[in-house]
């Protein structure tokens, strides 16, 4: 196998809890041709002075306040050199081959641009992990999915094979796919600020003809905050925000053979969503407020989106399901 530079983007903001298990997980890779490039939000609490302890040569961009996870994993990727890039959360804690196994997979597999890894909880029940996500996908509502999220590892995910995109806890992606699907020189859309911006470069990454890869001998552990039938933990910026980039998702990468199929589900789901806000989360009515502020942006990335897209119709829809 060869040995590519990985470039590893880790953005803190008040993580000093986690960085130790994280960054002396990193220390431990099989894989030492990489270049740590730490972006810190504003932090308040010794996230730094961890990270130096643990990586003194790493690479540390310090922001004034916090930019949002979008916005410090692009200034990561411009300051990277590697072959690959790795968004690494602070929360995830890689087991010894991680990056060599989500390497060694992308460079055997041509016309793949990303790599998903085998994700599991940190808690163990029953002598057993359950899984975080082995992948993304989405179905005919456009509801995003973690795959295998909350279900007990029991083999059932142990075979390698593509999936629909990667999450974005510890993705790895190959340089070529996130500059060819770059918009206005960002990789990861800033109006996302944080939470499904990874849905939306994997959903823009297929129409731009770019396929992913699940790979099972890489295994992470993650302590994840924001999960799935969990809203009530979160904060409300938070719940506006995943509101807000729902529709953010769909106006720049739905398809018009996708609406002209699916637009009975979307159209119901969306109306349980703005009920559910209407009775229980007034808070999120600020989603449509930040939704008009970023409307002309979504739909101009939409027409560059339409006009390079790549696959046929029929190539999207049959993973919506």
């Amino acid at each position: 196998m060869s040995n590519p530079l990985v470039s590893i983007g880790l953005v803190t903001w008040n993580s000093a809890v986690h960085l130790p298990s994280c960054l002396g997980a990193l220390a431990r890779q099989e894989y030492n041709n990489f270049e740590l490039i730490i972006v810190d939000n504003a932090s308040t609490d010794n996230s730094l002075e961890l990270a130096a302890q643990y990586h003194p040569n790493a690479q540390v961009i310090r922001n004034a306040a916090n930019t949002g996870f979008c916005h410090a994993h692009n200034q990561a990727i411009q300051a990277s050199k590697g072959a690959y890039y790795l968004p690494l959360n602070p929360d995830v804690e890689m087991d010894a081959g991680f990056i060599s196994n989500l390497v060694k997979a992308l460079e055997n597999l041509q016309g793949y641009g990303s790599a998903a890894a085998k994700l599991l909880l940190k808690s163990r029940e029953e002598n057993l992990y359950r899984f975080d996500s082995t992948g993304l996908f989405l179905d005919r509502r456009r509801r995003q999915y973690l795959r295998g999220h909350g279900e007990f590892d029991q083999g059932q995910y142990d075979n390698p094979g593509e999936v629909f995109g990667v999450d974005g806890a510890a993705p790895l992606y190959r340089r070529e796919m996130l500059e060819d699907i770059k918009i206005d020189g960002q990789y990861f859309d800033e109006s996302f600020f944080a939470h499904k911006e990874d849905v939306d470069l994997a959903w823009r990454a297929r129409l731009l003809g770019w396929r992913c890869w699940y790979q099972p001998l890489a295994v992470a552990y993650h302590q994840r905050s924001f999960r799935p039938g969990k809203r009530e933990k979160v904060a409300a910026s938070t719940r506006a925000d995943a509101v807000k980039n729902r529709y953010l998702l769909l106006i720049k990468n739905e398809t018009a053979a996708g609406w002209r199929r699916d637009w009975l589900q979307i159209l119901w789901y969306d109306l349980k969503i703005l009920g559910y806000i209407c009775l229980f989360e007034q808070s999120s009515l600020k989603a449509f407020y930040l939704l008009w502020h970023d409307w002309s942006r979504a739909r101009a990335a939409h027409h560059e989106i339409t006009r390079r897209t790549r696959v046929q119709p029929a190539d999207i829809l049959a993973w919506f399901k």
